[in-house]
C-alpha cells in the first residue's frame, strides 16, 4: 500500500505581520515555489516565503478539512499554534535547499 503525505502549512513574511494557510502534498517543493515566487498571487504579493508551521497528514481529504479549519479560525488560534511548535517563529524550510 501506497504511503501518502499531505502537508498543511502556515507561512508568514520576513515581520510575521501576514499568515498564509496552505496544503500541498509535497511541502519542500511548494515552500521552494513560494520563496522563489513561481506563481503570482497572495503569496508573492505579500513576500509569504517562511514557513513557520506544518503538519503532516495521510489522507487528503483530512489535510483539506484541517486547512478549512485553520483558515476559519482566528489570527490569535494560527499565531498560538505556531507559538506552540515554533516559539521563535524559525523558518523550518532553512537548510532544504543548500
Amino acid at each position: 500500500m501506497k504511503v501518502h503525505e499531505y502537508y498543511v502549512y502556515i507561512l508568514t513574511n520576513q515581520s510575521n505581520s501576514v499568515l498564509y494557510v496552505g496544503v500541498t502534498n509535497d511541502i519542500q517543493g511548494r515552500t521552494y515555489d513560494h520563496k522563489n515566487k513561481v506563481f503570482k498571487g497572495f503569496t508573492a504579493t505579500y513576500n509569504c516565503n517562511k514557513l513557520v508551521y506544518y503538519e503532516e497528514f495521510q489522507w487528503i481529504h483530512d489535510a483539506i478539512a484541517r486547512e478549512k479549519q485553520l483558515k476559519a479560525g482566528s489570527r490569535q488560534k494560527k499565531i498560538d499554534l505556531i507559538i506552540t511548535d515554533n516559539p521563535l517563529w524559525n523558518d523550518l524550510s532553512d537548510g532544504w535547499y543548500d
